[in-house]
């Protein structure tokens, strides 16, 4: 449930007016749809109120008038029918035509800043942050949202426009009528101010427990190899069902408590026509009048349910958009100070022909770091490595090898202390800039949906085929490519599942050195595949460290034998440090473990 843990606390907050104000902002980006929609909500309005004030006139001409020549009237009314209904009906088709444009465009620009901003945030937001979370502000909420902001603030516009132009009507028509009424506003509003703040609390608990539903869903997905390996089908269907249980326990909740509008509304309605009937014939009114009267209490009712019911939509829309806007709002905590800004760009707007070369000489100095979650993991940790180095790192889980990489990337960045790169603290040049110089291959390699072509393409995005195909020649993959069918327009899948793990590495290695980086970082990208493949790797590896500051994070240990120095880790320090020669001599901690590990892979070699 840790989805449902995550959900901030909204359920006593008050609707934010600051929140909606930034929400009609990012609304009001396709203002032509948005104009378009409240002048035919206005030109729709105005029919509404006319068609009463045209059938009352016809009433007291062809059925009260004595008048013979009443009947040349005929014509004008059945031509001034036909009008009201062309404009009408072309009022109904294009506010329905731009209230459509206005959910889509909203619905669009709500997903598009969050994930930009996605794209923008630290890693450090993702460790603490559940998919789940995210996937339901990106989806159902934009979605919901966008719904009720162009088709409830069409109907709300439409109801306070209505129920304006009936009260200045009525009180023209008779006023004593009117304050009759007016009497029944108050108490309408009343019951809807009370119910409105049931229904936002239950709609924002129902919210709450929809991210839970998602993240259940998105756990199962991703996990459903586990799920079958430890066969716990039957407890994960358990919770999944207690957690959707919960979910439709809180939505039915808030329908009980929104349909109670309805029912109150309705009574209240026809409680105020019989009062305006009864009232209407002791005042004297003509059969016309009465019927205006009648008419208009009825249809004044018709926007205040409308109203209310919308009201209560945007008490659920409120924790929607509270949610959304706290994702659009998040700051990253890795960012560039302005003057690094100005000068150098913003990953979205780089200013790459202000990009110095990278030489590739790193140093650690003093360098403190501690996640937000845990214990410090590095302490007054200092490190020099030159440019064109292969640097190794080894040592238990948690010994501080991911840190050092990440730090190094700048995915996170020291909480004490400096890293240089090329003489000079890195923070005085961007990020995009390190990026650019950096690639990365990760241990599972992430590829996708698209061709091969197109996978090795992210790592350049101006890259020709004929680069493409010779990064591949590079690290070898030309090999199990030239066997496919569509060969280099193959379709990989969705996140490579056409391919093979040591196919995937291939291509994610490909990527990586495309781009020509001058940092090559390479975690434990050889643990996850087999031996053949792995010797293909090894020999990939040997071509594109040259002339590059590499650093290679390695379970297996023969893996590194060539590197120029290799450290090991234990908690954050340093406890040996040398090439794989010097360490073997020392017979200090890597030469335990490497005469561990070898003699188990001697021994799995005698089994095969």
């Amino acid at each position: 449930m840790e989805n449902e843990e995550f959900e901030e606390d909204y359920s006593n907050t008050k609707i934010s007016l600051k929140t909606w104000k930034q929400i009609i902002k990012i609304v009001m980006r396709d203002k032509k749809s948005f104009i378009g929609m409240i002048i035919f909500i206005i030109i729709q309005s105005i029919v509404d109120v006319a068609i009463p004030i045209v059938n009352s006139k016809a009433i007291a001409i062809f059925f009260q008038r004595n008048d013979p020549n009443r009947f040349n009237y005929m014509y004008p009314f059945i031509t001034l029918y036909v009008v009201l209904a062309i404009v009408y009906g072309f009022s109904v088709y294009n506010f329905l035509r731009f209230v459509g444009r206005v959910e889509i465009s909203t619905a669009y620009e709500f997903r598009k800043d969050a994930f930009k901003k996605l794209q923008e945030l630290s890693f450090s937001y993702y460790d603490v942050t559940p998919q789940g979370w995210i996937m339901a502000r990106v989806t159902s909420d934009s979605r919901k949202l966008a719904e009720i902001i162009s088709w409830g603030f069409n109907d709300f516009f439409w109801g306070l426009l209505e129920m304006i132009s009936i009260i200045i009507v009525i009180y023209f028509v008779n006023y004593k009528l009117a304050l009759i009424v007016s009497i029944f506003l108050p108490i309408l509003f009343a019951i809807s101010i009370f119910l409105n703040k049931k229904i936002l609390k239950h709609y924002r608990s129902s919210r709450k427990l929809n991210s839970a539903v998602t993240g259940k869903l998105n756990e199962g997905l991703l996990g459903s190899k586990t799920i079958k390996s430890l066969v716990i089908e039957d407890q994960m269907k358990s919770e999944f069902k207690n957690t959707v249980g919960k979910y439709k326990r809180a939505t039915l909740r808030a329908i009980m408590v929104s349909s109670l509008f309805g029912p109150l509304i309705f009574l209240i309605s026809y409680f105020s026509v019989s009062t305006v009937m009864v009232n209407g014939l002791l005042f004297g009114l003509t059969g016309a009048e009465l019927y205006l009267f009648i008419d208009y209490t009825i249809r004044f009712f018709d926007p205040v349910l409308i109203i209310s019911e919308i009201l209560g939509e945007f008490q659920q829309a409120q924790a929607s958009a509270e949610r959304i806007i706290t994702l659009i709002n998040s700051e990253p905590e890795i960012v560039d100070r302005p003057d690094v800004i100005e000068k150098y760009g913003t990953i979205f707007e780089p200013k790459t022909e202000n990009y110095e070369e990278l030489v590739g000489s790193i140093e650690f100095e003093n360098v403190n770091f501690s996640y937000k979650t845990g214990e410090e993991v590095l302490h007054n940790f200092n490190l020099k490595v030159k440019a064109g180095e292969t640097i190794a790192l080894v040592g238990h889980t948690g010994s501080g090898k991911s840190t050092i990489i990440n730090l190094i990337s700048r995915f996170y960045e020291p909480t004490e202390g400096k890293i240089l790169i090329d003489s000079k603290d890195y923070k005085d040049r961007s990020i995009g800039w390190l990026h650019s110089n950096l690639g990365y291959v990760l241990q599972t390699p992430q590829l996708f949906s698209g061709s091969i072509l197109e996978n090795v393409r992210y790592g350049k995005l101006d890259a020709t085929d004929e680069e493409i195909k010779k990064a591949l020649d590079i690290v070898d993959a030309t090999s199990f490519i030239d066997e496919l069918e569509d060969k280099y327009e193959t379709n990989v899948g969705e996140g490579g599942a056409k391919l093979s793990l040591g196919q995937r590495q291939l291509i994610s290695f490909a990527r990586a050195i495309i781009r020509n980086p001058r940092i090559l970082i390479l975690d434990e990208a050889t643990s996850s595949i087999d031996s053949k493949t792995e010797a293909i790797i090894q020999n990939a590896i040997s071509k594109i460290l040259k002339g590059r500051t590499s650093f290679i994070v390695a379970h297996r240990l023969s893996t590194i034998t060539n590197a120029d120095r290799i450290i090991v880790m234990d908690h954050g320090k340093i406890i040996e440090i040398g090439n794989h020669k010097e360490l073997l001599k020392n017979k200090g901690y890597y030469y335990d473990l490497y005469k561990t590990q070898f003699e188990k892979e001697k021994i799995e070699e005698i089994v095969s």
